[in-house]
């Protein structure tokens, strides 16, 4: 049996690497940080924290060379350097042949085209023109994207018709394309996790409901409402063949567009702890965190069995509520059995800034314990 990797780099300071930070604890492994700066999320918790530029190669190199292996809070490292890591003898996990996929959409939509993954009708499109002839064959709106460097929403535009396709194209990063792709009018938004080892094992946790609003995941259920047992194993199976195929170590999530008849896309990969699998901290026998853990570090991954019949996840943005720690007394005194993770940020209006969480046998008392303490929060409602 292989020696696990006992220190692990995180590139990125944000919540993503604080939960995983904590997720360390119980399993003995040592997280050293790459953070943007020093008071970013995971930079308050974490001991061992480098503050500096992700896009530097220097600066990556040096701090990776103290690092057993390399992982991610963001996929936003530049391709060339993470190669260059594997070139000095760093493992980097998932490596930049598999990160790439979440890194270029055009990419991604090329490779899961070959594989006959379904998706939404693409193309690369090199200015306005291409854009309107694309919408001429497939029917407005449609929707362009960057194929980098976008996030929550942003580089993603909807577009009713020809006189909006020069959008996309003003101020597009040189190392970017635009796709477009035709619109999916679809009725939800689901989302399939899966944790995979160096070797090949793998698991895949439930299917979660996931809410999106204005780019940005609000909410999840799990497991998602209304499915059948055959779509279940089928969208799990599809899960675990992209990550077999593209070779992915940690977590990748593929979050899919379900249309009125049932049938699913694939909209986004990625490949890090996601926003859709936060529920597992206090909803699965193993948290998304700690399988990502276990699995960059080449440890046999944990159950993801679910500890109640349904979890349901509300993301706490920026509100009217400043002081979150002080809303803690209120939240707890209404629902003892109330999850709340805090992230340690400013408050901004719309910012994630912390998530709560309620298992429950009642889908619908469990989703309103949810959003209430997600409100009060948010300074919505007051207890």
């Amino acid at each position: 049996m292989s020696t696990p990797a006992a220190t692990i780099g995180v590139i990125g300071g944000g919540q993503l690497a604080r939960m995983l930070h904590a997720a360390s604890i119980g399993l003995g492994l040592r997280l050293r940080l790459l953070a943007e700066a020093p008071d970013s999320s995971a930079a308050q918790v974490v001991r061992e924290v480098t503050v500096g530029d992700y896009t530097d190669p220097a600066i990556v190199a040096g701090f990776a060379a103290g690092c057993d292996v390399v992982t991610f809070d963001h996929e936003h490292v530049p391709t060339q350097i993470l190669h260059d890591l594997e070139g000095a003898g760093i493992a980097v996990r998932p490596g930049p042949e598999a990160l790439v996929h979440a890194q270029d959409k055009a990419v991604m939509r090329s490779r899961l085209g070959a594989m006959g993954v379904p998706c939404p009708a693409n193309q690369v499109v090199a200015d306005a023109a291409a854009l309107v002839a694309f919408g001429e064959r497939h029917g407005w709106p449609l929707i362009a994207k960057t194929s980098r460097g976008g996030y929550d929403g942003k580089g993603v535009w909807k577009l009713d018709g020809p006189g909006e396709a020069g959008i996309p194209f003003d101020g597009l990063r040189a190392d970017a394309v635009v796709i477009a792709e035709e619109y999916i009018d679809f009725t939800r938004e689901l989302s399939v996790l899966v944790a995979r080892r160096p070797g090949g094992q793998a698991v895949v946790y439930p299917v979660s409901e996931t809410v999106q609003t204005d780019g940005i995941c609000t909410a999840t259920t799990t497991p998602a409402p209304g499915l059948r047992p055959d779509q279940v194993r089928d969208l799990q199976a599809m899960g675990l063949r992209i990550a077999q195929e593209l070779g992915v170590v940690g977590i990748l999530a593929v979050e899919l567009m379900q249309a009125p008849d049932g049938s699913v896309v694939v909209n986004e990969l990625a490949m890090r702890p996601h926003n859709t699998g936060h529920w597992s901290i206090d909803g699965a026998v193993t948290s998304q965190f700690e399988n990502h853990l276990r699995a960059v570090a080449d440890l046999p991954l944990g159950s993801t069995a679910t500890i109640a019949p349904w979890s349901v996840m509300v993301n706490v943005l920026g509100g009217a509520r400043a002081d979150l720690v002080a809303a803690l007394a209120g939240v707890f005194a209404a629902d003892r059995g109330i999850r709340v993770q805090l992230y340690g940020k400013d408050v901004v209006p719309g910012r994630k800034v912390g998530h709560v969480t309620a298992v429950g046998e009642d889908l619908e008392q469990t989703t309103e314990r949810a959003w209430h303490a997600a409100r009060q929060l948010m300074g919505d409602v007051d207890g």
